[in-house]
Order: structure tokens, then sequence, then C-alpha cells
């Protein structure tokens, strides 16, 4: 597992056991194999190494011996929301020489978490009174290996690039006294892993709007060609107001040309949310992005991940080769719209899955607009309205609407045939036959109507004028129903009596 900068949890050791080896027994295992928790700086994992072994199970390389303990890797599990500095941990316990010291322009108040590449602070800029989360790189990592300094200045760099307000934002980076600080937005709650563990999965709808949020920022990032590489729940923080955001980009890389040569790519990420090309040698692409994502998604839906091993082996076995279960496997309620997107984004190939961030949050938006009950929305909309009433025939609504004079007039509710993400929601009522001796007349009262139109549809096999109007499935309320609704049913016995003289529906 990669260390983490978010100002939540960073990762602990029990965390460590269950994402890397979920089925293991972390105190039974280090009993047994002689295990030390180490850390590798090649591809940002954390793992147990045996006794005599040199190398880095996740990525090969040689590891330089530098262990967890080493590297101070201290959990802090504590929310900001609701908190002040004297209710965080004690510096004085975490061995802190910063705490309480000014750095720069920022005060640093109280020692928030710890990872493998440095320290996070509670602070506050001087001159403009704003708290923020400090991330300082340590002196003697920087000095030990030129690679920390890249990864840091290349994260905040990065994440510099990105606006928008389901990233974590940085305000600046600089260097003082040896010590290299990235000041990052403070997020005061809690890491989505951690929602997902204290308040187990959340409903289909809620998770769906999270990870169709979280799409959206991971869009932008793929827009200016960075790949986060390693998205997973820690690295989602979910605010005070719901509002979740992506965090440490610390492995994040820019796509250029010279990526098309692969035998330059390693392995990078957290192994249960990575994509399974990348564990065959393919580079890192938005498409592995989404998959992990979609692993995300997976967990927050069920609680569980979608693959899991005895071992790293197994696990890598399993992701390459078995296919991801249905989330309606472990909650038969769950909207199968949800399930299928969910499916997509955990397919085996890369072709299939959406190509980057934004194609993933349309689908998850139009899915969102799907898996609403239409049925809630018309007794939202027409619940103490005795002159509408309405029955269900499979997909669609039959409306009746009672107007004045005694008349009435029948509206149907139903989906387009479009794909998820382009789906519409046809509100519409038949006027008349489509005869062509009302053509003329139908073309010219068309363009008087400002609401909808009139169109010529297939109605039980019959050609029928009909007046319509049409919404995105996926954004339209009851609000938008009971207008429609309304404005069609009259549009359409106007244009019925013009057309007909009569009340034919």
């Amino acid at each position: 597992m990669n260390e983490s900068f978010t100002t939540d949890a960073i990762c602990s050791v029990e965390q460590v056991s269950e994402e890397m080896l979920p089925d293991q027994d972390l105190e039974a295992d280090t009993a047994d194999h002689n295990c030390q928790l180490q850390y590798c700086a090649n591809c940002n994992s954390t793992f147990f190494q045996e006794a005599g072994v040199e190398s880095c199970p996740v990525c090969g390389a040689k590891v330089d011996g530098v262990s967890v303990s080493d590297l101070e890797e201290t959990i802090v599990t504590h929310d900001l929301a609701g908190r002040n500095s004297e209710q965080l941990p004690d510096e004085n316990d975490l061995d802190d020489p910063i705490s309480g010291t000014d750095l720069h322009v920022y005060q640093c108040q109280s020692l928030i978490g710890r990872g493998g590449m440095g320290m996070v602070y509670l602070a506050t800029h001087h001159d403009l009174g704003r708290r923020c989360a400090l991330k300082i790189l340590k002196p003697r990592l920087a000095e030990r290996d030129p690679d920390y300094v890249r990864r840091f200045l290349h994260e905040g760099r990065a994440v510099a690039t990105l606006n928008h307000p389901n990233i974590v934002t940085a305000h600046a980076i600089g260097e003082e006294r040896g010590y290299r600080f990235l000041e990052m937005e403070l997020i005061a709650g809690r890491a989505l892993g951690r929602v997902v563990r204290e308040d187990g999965p959340l409903s289909p709808l809620h998770a769906t709007s999270l990870i169709a949020q979280v799409a959206s920022g991971l869009g932008t990032a793929h827009a200016k060609g960075i790949i986060h590489q390693d998205l997973k729940l820690e690295n989602i923080l979910l605010t005070s107001s719901g509002v979740p955001k992506i965090a440490d980009f610390g492995l994040a890389k820019r796509i250029t040309a010279d990526d098309c040569d692969s035998s330059q790519q390693y392995l990078a990420g957290t192994p249960n949310f990575m994509a399974p090309e990348l564990f065959q040698g393919s580079p890192a692409t938005a498409t592995s992005d989404v998959y992990s994502l979609g692993v995300c998604f997976f967990v927050l839906l069920t609680g569980q991940l979608p693959h899991r091993g005895q071992n790293f082996n197994s696990l890598i076995q399993n992701v390459t080769s078995q296919p991801a279960p249905s989330v309606r496997d472990f909650c038969s309620e769950i909207p199968l719209e949800i399930s299928e997107c969910v499916s997509l984004m955990l397919d085996k190939s890369p072709a299939n899955r959406f190509q980057n961030g934004f194609m993933a949050a349309l689908y998850l938006n139009a899915v969102l607009g799907q898996a609403q009950n239409i049925e809630a929305m018309l007794h939202e909309a027409f619940g103490n309205n005795k002159s509408v009433s309405w029955i269900r025939d499979g997909a669609q609504y039959i409306l009746e609407v009672r107007q004045a004079a005694k008349r009435k007039q029948t509206v149907f509710i139903e989906p387009s045939d479009h794909q998820m993400h382009e789906r519409l929601l046809l509100i519409y009522s038949t006027c008349c036959n489509a005869q062509p001796e009302y053509y003329e007349e139908a073309l010219r009262l068309n363009a008087e109507i400002s609401h909808g139109g009139i169109s010529i549809r297939e109605v039980n096999g019959e050609s029928k004028f009909v007046m319509i109007d049409t919404f995105p499935r996926s954004s339209v309320d009851a609000e938008d129903i009971r207008k429609s609704v309304m404005a069609v049913a009259q549009h359409a016995d106007e244009i019925e009596h013009q057309l007909t003289g009569h009340d034919l529906n």
C-alpha cells in the first residue's frame, strides 16, 4: 500500500495487511515468517518482507532496507471536523520537531499525519489567516534518495494545474531551512475508506453520486494529460458538507510521447485497486484510472473488494484472469443500471471501459438519473393534485389529466431508446390521427407553441400527431415533470380541438 497524505487517516499497519493481503492474519503472518514491514520508494508500496528477500514483491526493485519504522509510519485516525488544535494528537508523542514552530509564512500547529515521504501539519498561513494542510518532505529522506524530491515536486506541479471542486487544491510549494513543503487545502472530514469501514456500504444512489463527482474531477486531470495512478478510497476525502475530493497525486504522471516506450514503465499503485493490464506490463492510462474508480465504486456499494487473494501472487492471478463479481451478488437491491456501470468500469479490457473520467462521469450521471424513481417523482409532482391520476404499464406511465369543461387528456411518460448517457424522458400526448389534411395547420400551430412541439409518432400501430416534450433522463426532476405534463396536456387538447373540433383523448 502507498503512503497517504490526507488530513484524515494515514495508512496503518492493519490497513496495509487488509489491503495487500486481505485474507491473511497479520499477527500470524508476522510471527510465522519473521516478516518486517518495508517501504519501496520505487513503486510507493508498503509490504511485509520475509527475511533474506531483497526485492519488492510489487515491482521487483531491490529494497534498500528502509523499514516503515525508519520512515516513522504513524497512524492518525482522528477527524478534523469539529475539533480544535488542542484536540489533535499530541505532537510530543510523535517525536515531532516542527509543531509549534514557524516555517516560511506558516505557523505549524499540530502534526495530523505521517507517511513514507513525509509529514502533514495543521498550519495557518500568517499573511492570509488561512488554515491549511502543510505537507513537508523529510530532509534526511531527500538527501538519501533524490527520487523523493522529484516525486514531491511533481505532485505539487501536477495538482497546481488542476482546478476542480472534486480535487484537493494545492496553494503553494516551496522550501525553507532544508524542508520542502506543499500547502494543500485542508479537508475537515473522513477518507471514503474510513466511511465504509465505520458506516458500512452506502446506498446505491449516494455511492453513485459520489463516484460521479470523483469521475468529473478525474476527467479534469485526464484532460490535462495527468494520470493519478493511485486512486483508492483512502485518497478520496469527504468534506463535512459531503463533497468528495481526490487527494494524493504523489504517483501522478503526465502522459507524453516518451510513454510509448513501455520499457521505461514500472509498476506503481495499490494492488487491490490496480487495473489488470498494469500487472502485465502495460503503462498507466486514463482507462486504468477508470478501473481504479470502478473498484472504489464496488467497495462503496458492497463493503467488499471485487478481487481478493491469499497472497500477492494469487491476487494478481484473480485480478488478471477472473471476472469481477456483480455487485448484485452482494446486494440484490442495487439497480441493474448501477450494476452494469460497475461491470463496465471493471472490464478486463481497457477498450471496453470508459476511456477517461469525463466519459465515466457522463455515464454515471445518466445512470444516476435512470435509477431515480419516476413513480416517486410523480407522487412529488401530483400527490396533492386530484385532477391528475396515473397507472404504470411496464416502463411507461399513463396519466389522465382532467381539464376545464369536463375535457380530459391522456399523457404518456416513458424513457427513450437511446444509450444510457443519451437517454431522454419523453412526455407526450396524442392529438389526433396524422391525416394529410391536417399537416399545414399543424405546422402553423407548431410555430406558435413555446413549450414542447408537435410531432408524428406511432401510437398503438397508428400514426398520430402528438404534443411532445423531452428532458435528459439524468437530470429531470419532479418540478420539470409537473410543468411539462400540464403544458403538454393543455397544448395537446387545444391542438386536438383546433384540428378536429372534438375531444378525442
